[in-house]
């Protein structure tokens, strides 16, 4: 069964420092291909700040957004974000669908770091 916390570490590994603008606009260009890749919604906001999808449209369906703050010297943090309709009761009780979407969100987080270093060039 998985846990919380191993959500919780997929969100940490799902997150990556970039040096500089050349670098950062790479990363986030791969980014959106990865959250467009990887959410079953269309993409609803595509910007400097923020590539966020419709909300899930059922249960046990994950959808991915990612956020790019920038750190002041022309570098920046990106995050990949997920959430899936089903996954959590009142309360944040564990939903129906909490093992599913933990899996598949997990699977994703997990692989994004990887899939950014993959395709970016050689620096």
């Amino acid at each position: 069964m998985l846990s919380q916390q191993s959500l919780d570490v997929a969100q940490r590994n799902a997150t990556l420092s970039c040096r500089d603008a050349a670098q950062c606009d790479a990363v986030w260009k791969l980014t959106k291909t990865y959250v467009e890749q990887s959410s079953k919604e269309r993409l609803t906001r595509a910007d400097d700040a923020a590539i966020e999808t419709d909300v899930p449209s059922g249960s046990g369906k994950p959808v991915f957004s990612a956020t790019r703050v920038a750190n002041g010297n022309g570098g920046a943090t990106i995050s990949l974000f997920a959430q899936c309709k089903g996954m959590y009761g009142d309360e944040s009780a564990r939903g129906s669908d909490f093992d599913d979407c933990a899996t598949k969100i997990i699977s994703v987080q997990n692989g994004f770091v990887t899939y950014l270093r993959s395709h970016l060039p050689a620096q």
